[in-house]
C-alpha cells in the first residue's frame, strides 16, 4: 500500500513538471509571434489598418530606436509594466514591416554610448527626485535617411496615442516634403498677445494653440493674413478658424482658390468665448462684443444660411458638471455623428460650445452630407440673451423637434459668388486705394472645372484649448492630454482634404467618453417633470399674488393692518400649495434616485456575478456530460 501511495504521489509530480515544461515551452514558441486577442470595442490592443498598410507599404529602411533604463533601482512598477506594452507594440510593428524594419533596444545607463545616441536623438532622462539621481530614460526616435523623428518621453498617460505617434513618425521620416496648411483666423491661434493694450501693459504673450502645435508635426502651417488678395497655389489646404469680419478681398482670394480645385475647411462660429476672452474687458462695458464669424458671400453662392445671431441649445446632449446639464454645451457622442464618412467614422466624443446651424439647400452641383447634427431635443436661441445672462437655460427651454446641422460636408462643382470679378479694394482712412488685382491669364474662374470640397463647422471654440485638451505635469515637464475628440476631428478633416487618410482609425483611440445614456434619458425624462410641476407652482404662484394686489387695491383708507384676515388666509393657502409641490418635487427627485440606483445595482451584480455564474454552469454542464457518458 505503501508503494502504491509512494508511486501515485510520484505520478503526480512527475505528471505536474511534464505539465509545467510543456506550458513553458509553449509560452517561448508562442511569445515570438505576440498573439494576442483583443476583446476590447475599439479594438485598443490590435493595430490599425492604417498603421499595416503604412508598415506594408516602407519601401526603404526605417530605424525605430527604444531608449528605455532598465536598471534604475526606484523605476516605478507601472512605468517597467508600460515599458513592457511598448516592447509588445514594436514587436507587432516589425512583424508586419519585415526586413524594412529595425527594431533596437538600448539601455542609455551613464557614460555609454547608448546615452550618447540618446541626446543625439534629442532624448534626455527625466529624474524621479528633486536631486537629480537616477534618471530614467523611455522615449522613442524613428529615423530614415537622413530625417529623425523623436519621440522624447513616451508617458503612460499618453498610452491611448501611443500606435499613432509612431505611425505618424514613421509616416514623417518617410516624407521629403510635408503639406502645407495655411491657417487664416481673427484669432490668436498661431500665439502672440490678443490686443494691442495686452501688450503696450507688459502682458504674457500666448503660446500658439494646440492644435496648431499638432497640425505642425506633420504639415507645414503658415499663416494667412485677413488682408489677403490670393492664396498661394502650393498651399494644400486653408484651415479657416472664426474668420471674422474679413474683407471682400479675402472672400473673393478664398472664392478662386476652392474654384482652382484647393480644400478649404472652415469653423465658424455665432458667438466665440476664446474671442470674449481675447478682447479688453474694459471696451466690453461700453460695446457688447463683436464675436460672430462667417463666410456670409460664398454661402450664399454655395445655397447655405448661417445665422450668427443665434446659437444650438440641446437638452439632450446638453453637458456639464456639478452645477447641473448646459443645453448650450453640447456633448456629441455617436449618436450625434451622422453616416460613416471617412473624417468622423471613428470618432464617438465631441464637445461644441455656443455653436451655430447650417440651413438650406445646396446649389446645383453640390452635394451635403452632414456629419455632425445635434438631437431633435434642440432648439435656436438668440446670443444676445446669453451674452447678457437673460435667459434660464434650464426653464426657457422649449425643443422645436427638429435637429441640426453642426457641420456639414459640401462636394462638387463650385461657382463663384463675385461673378462680375476682384472687388474694388477699398482705401484705408486718408490713404489712395491700391491698384485693383490682376486678372490671370484667361479672366477670373467663374466655376470650377472638376470637383471640390468644402467643410464647414459651426463652432471654432471646439479648437480652443479649454475645450479640447487638458495640461498635466508630470517629471518637471507639461503633458498635454486630450480630453475627446476635438483635435482628431480637426486633424482628420486635414489629412482628409490634404489626401492623406492614413491615420485616421488611429487618432480617436484617444480621449473617448462613454457616458450613460440610459441614466441620461432618464434623467432628461424626470427634467420633463421637474419643469411640470416648476411651472404648475410658478403659475399657482403668480394667481394667487394677482389676487393678493388685488386685495391690497380694494383695501379701504384707514385700515391700520397691512393684510386682512383674508389675504392672512390667502397666503396661508398659498403656503400650504407651496410645501405640496415641493413634496411632489422631492417625490419625482427620490423615484429618479430610486430607478438610477437600481439600474447602477443590475449593472453591479450583472459584471460581478456572470463570470462565476458562467463558470458554475460549465462545471455542471461538464458534470453531467461525464456522467451519462458512463
Amino acid at each position: 500500500m505503501k508503494t502504491k501511495k509512494l508511486s501515485r504521489y510520484l505520478s503526480s509530480v512527475v505528471g505536474i513538471v511534464i505539465v509545467a515544461i510543456i506550458l513553458i515551452i509553449v509560452n517561448l514558441i508562442v511569445k515570438p509571434f505576440n498573439a494576442r486577442i483583443d476583446c476590447t470595442s475599439d479594438k485598443l490592443y490590435t493595430l490599425s489598418d492604417g498603421t499595416k498598410s503604412t508598415l506594408k507599404e516602407l519601401t526603404e529602411p526605417v530605424s525605430i530606436r527604444f531608449y528605455y533604463t532598465k536598471d534604475v533601482a526606484k523605476m516605478p512598477v507601472y512605468f517597467k509594466n508600460y515599458a513592457n506594452r511598448v516592447e509588445d507594440l514594436l514587436s507587432e510593428y516589425k512583424q508586419y514591416a519585415g526586413k524594412f524594419l529595425e527594431v533596437k533596444k538600448l539601455n542609455p545607463k551613464p557614460d555609454t554610448d547608448a546615452e550618447d545616441s540618446a541626446k543625439l536623438d534629442g532624448i534626455s532622462g527625466k529624474s524621479l527626485d528633486m536631486f537629480g539621481e537616477d534618471q530614467i530614460y523611455l522615449g522613442i526616435a524613428v529615423s530614415c535617411g537622413n530625417r529623425t523623428e523623436t519621440i522624447p518621453f513616451l508617458s503612460p498617460e499618453r498610452e491611448k496615442l501611443l500606435e499613432y505617434d509612431l505611425t505618424r513618425a514613421i509616416i514623417g521620416v518617410r516624407s521629403s516634403a510635408k503639406p502645407k496648411v495655411g491657417v487664416l483666423s481673427s484669432l490668436k491661434v498661431m500665439g502672440g498677445f490678443d490686443n494691442p493694450m495686452a501688450m503696450m501693459q507688459g502682458g504674457q504673450k500666448k503660446p500658439e494653440w494646440i492644435v496648431i502645435n499638432e497640425l505642425k508635426r506633420t504639415y507645414e502651417v503658415v499663416e494667412l493674413s485677413p488682408a489677403m488678395t490670393e492664396v498661394d497655389s502650393d498651399i494644400n489646404v486653408v484651415l479657416a478658424i472664426h474668420p471674422k469680419d474679413l474683407p471682400e478681398q479675402a472672400m473673393f482670394a478664398l472664392d478662386q482658390y476652392v474654384l482652382r480645385g484647393g480644400h478649404l475647411i472652415a469653423f465658424l462660429d455665432p458667438m466665440s468665448v476664446a474671442d470674449i476672452q481675447s478682447q479688453n474687458p474694459q471696451m466690453q462695458q461700453y460695446a457688447p462684443p463683436q464675436v460672430s464669424s462667417t463666410l456670409a458671400p460664398l454661402l450664399k453662392a454655395w445655397g447655405l444660411e448661417f445665422d450668427t445671431e443665434q446659437v444650438v441649445l440641446d437638452k439632450l446632449l446638453a453637458g456639464g458638471g456639478q452645477g447641473g446639464r448646459n443645453p448650450v454645451l453640447i456633448n456629441m457622442g455617436k449618436e450625434a455623428i451622422v453616416g460613416d464618412d471617412p473624417t468622423t467614422a471613428q470618432l464617438s466624443s465631441l464637445m461644441a460650445f455656443c455653436a451655430g446651424a447650417f440651413k438650406g439647400t445646396v446649389a446645383d452641383g453640390l452635394t451635403k452630407t452632414v456629419l455632425l447634427k445635434s438631437s431633435e431635443e434642440s432648439m435656436m436661441a438668440p446670443k444676445m440673451l446669453i451674452l447678457q445672462g437673460g435667459m434660464d437655460m434650464s426653464r426657457g427651454f422649449k425643443a422645436d423637434g427638429m435637429a441640426k446641422d453642426l457641420a456639414i460636408k459640401i462636394t462638387g462643382k463650385f461657382k463663384t459668388a463675385f461673378p462680375d470679378g476682384a472687388p474694388p479694394p477699398r482705401a484705408e482712412e486718408g490713404q489712395e486705394p491700391p491698384p485693383p488685382p490682376v486678372a490671370p491669364e484667361g479672366g477670373w474662374l467663374k466655376a470650377s472645372s472638376k470637383d471640390g470640397a468644402v467643410v464647414l463647422v459651426g463652432d471654432a471654440d471646439m479648437l480652443y484649448d479649454p475645450l479640447c485638451v487638458e495640461r498635466q505635469q508630470f517629471l518637471g515637464q507639461i503633458l498635454v492630454q486630450p480630453i475627446n475628440h476635438n483635435l482628431a476631428f480637426a486633424q482628420n478633416l486635414v489629412e482628409y482634404m490634404s489626401g492623406d487618410s492614413v491615420l485616421f482609425g488611429i487618432r480617436s483611440r484617444g480621449g473617448t467618453q462613454r457616458p450613460f445614456t440610459k441614466v441620461r434619458d432618464m434623467e432628461l425624462e424626470a427634467n420633463k417633470r421637474f419643469e411640470e410641476q416648476i411651472k404648475k407652482l410658478e403659475g399657482e404662484v403668480q394667481e394667487i399674488q394677482r389676487e393678493i394686489n388685488q386685495l391690497q387695491r380694494e383695501r379701504k383708507p384707514g385700515d391700520k393692518e397691512l393684510l386682512s384676515a383674508e389675504q392672512r388666509e390667502l397666503l396661508k393657502k398659498f403656503r400650504k400649495k407651496e410645501v405640496e409641490a415641493k413634496k411632489e418635487l422631492q417625490e419625482v427627485r427620490k423615484q429618479l434616485r430610486k430607478d438610477i440606483d437600481a439600474l447602477e445595482n443590475n449593472m453591479m451584480l450583472l459584471n460581478i456575478g456572470l463570470m462565476p455564474l458562467l463558470v458554475a454552469l460549465a462545471g455542471i454542464i461538464y458534470a453531467m456530460v461525464k456522467r451519462f457518458a458512463k
